[in-house]
């Protein structure tokens, strides 16, 4: 070989290596890093345990049911972890025993949870990262029977050889089945002539609910879990009897009345849900309820002396006890969605003196959604993604009290 064809050939060889480097970066720079497991963390209770894994970035996760011991394993698609305890035991009386967190490949981080009894995914989503908050798993376990487990077990065993990511449950979904479709009845408050509460730059109360409502309608039509109805499905005013007359008249399953108010303490923020009890939680609670239930004469709507005898019924009987303690597990299947979604008050689930929280055979509660007299509460109520996640919150929060209402059964 002579010294310029030897030239050639390293040459050649260099600008090979050169194009291979190029489309090597190329290629890398196509494909965005995995994302780090920034924390994980587990709230558990005897008959609910909750997986939180904040993300540095969005990404794809499945779970699969194993045996022997009985465990559940969430892997997310990652290429590393600085979780600051990666591993621990958990208190006695839950569902979950113990948790350990490793990077089970190059590209996946798993969570591994020791099961105290059988237990299976309620549900699983994905929430974008807001605010201060990173991106974050949140994984839902409910106890199963040994059946179901044994079940689960199986199909992911089966499933194993072509594993693919889990979608999010959508809200207002489950992964749970559901006999029937229970009837939702939502109350966008105010209307009409009754503005509820008002900025001084004109943002509305009853402008505010409305299209909150009508969000929350569409998610919960679209999960084809629940059939749904609106007290009010436009700018139309409603006494409060009526709105309990329509939730009664139709046997609703749930009856969910959205509000946003206001306080003359404009320090006070955040989401928080109400079911019924003639002693306000608090004094601003009581001066809440009394302005809902003054709204009618505020409205020039003068309350009946003289009442239709199903109203006086709803009033003395003040809600039966059976209605108050489903009342009480939807507030609370709401509020542990809203949790890792928005702003809430402090103690968010309340009591108060609400009319339209009255009818003594419909589970009832009332969201606050937030204060307009708030500035944080009110640019939050005009944002569409802040709505969205909120309407998607509470949506998964009806379902899951839905599906604590099918393992009673």
């Amino acid at each position: 070989m002579t010294r310029q064809s030897l030239i050639g050939l390293v040459f050649g060889l260099f600008a090979l290596l050169g194009l291979s480097t190029i489309a090597a970066a190329q290629d890398a720079t196509a494909l965005p890093p995995l994302p780090n497991v920034i924390d994980a963390r587990v709230t558990i209770a005897p008959e609910r345990a909750r997986l939180v894994v904040d993300l540095a970035d969005r990404t794809a996760f499945s779970f699969v049911s194993l045996d022997d011991p009985r465990r559940l394993a969430i892997d997310v698609r990652a290429g590393t972890f600085s979780v600051p305890e990666p591993e621990g035991d958990l208190a006695d009386d839950g569902l979950v025993s113990a948790y350990a967190i490793e990077q089970a490949g190059a590209d996946r981080v798993r969570t591994t949870l020791t099961l105290a009894g059988p237990a299976q995914v309620q549900q699983a989503y994905v929430l974008d990262a807001f605010e201060d908050q990173p991106a974050r798993l949140v994984v839902d376990i409910i106890p199963a029977t040994e059946e179901e487990f044994a079940a689960n077990v199986e199909r992911d065993l089966a499933a194993s050889e072509t594993v693919v990511p889990a979608a999010s449950t959508p809200a207002g979904g489950s992964e749970l089945p559901i006999a029937t479709r229970p009837l939702v009845v939502i109350d966008p408050g105010h209307g009409g002539i009754d503005s509820g509460a008002e900025t001084a730059d004109g943002v509305k109360e009853k402008d505010i609910v409305l299209a909150f409502s009508l969000r929350l309608q569409e998610l919960l039509v679209e999960s084809g879990r629940f059939d749904v109805a609106l007290t009010r499905e436009d700018d139309s005013y409603l006494r409060l009897e009526e709105r309990v007359d329509l939730a009664r008249a139709n046997k609703a399953d749930l009856f969910i009345s959205i509000h946003a108010d206001s306080f003359q303490q404009p320090e006070i923020r955040g989401a928080s849900v109400y079911t019924r009890d003639e002693n306000a939680t608090d004094v601003l609670d009581k001066v809440l309820a009394d302005n809902e239930n003054a709204s009618d004469v505020i409205a020039g709507f003068a309350m009946p002396q003289t009442m239709a005898p199903e109203v006086v019924g709803i009033l003395l009987d003040l809600m039966r006890r059976e209605m108050r303690v489903q009342s009480y597990m939807a507030a609370q299947s709401i509020v542990h969605q809203l949790e890792p979604s928005v702003a809430l008050r402090r103690f968010p689930v309340r009591q108060a003196d609400f009319f339209v929280l009255q009818a003594p055979d419909v589970p009832s509660v009332l969201v606050e959604l937030g204060f307009l007299s708030n500035a944080n509460d009110t640019a939050n109520l005009m944002q569409s993604d802040w709505r969205d996640r909120t309407a998607e919150a509470i949506a998964r929060g009806i379902s899951t009290y839905f599906d604590s209402l099918e393992e009673e059964l």
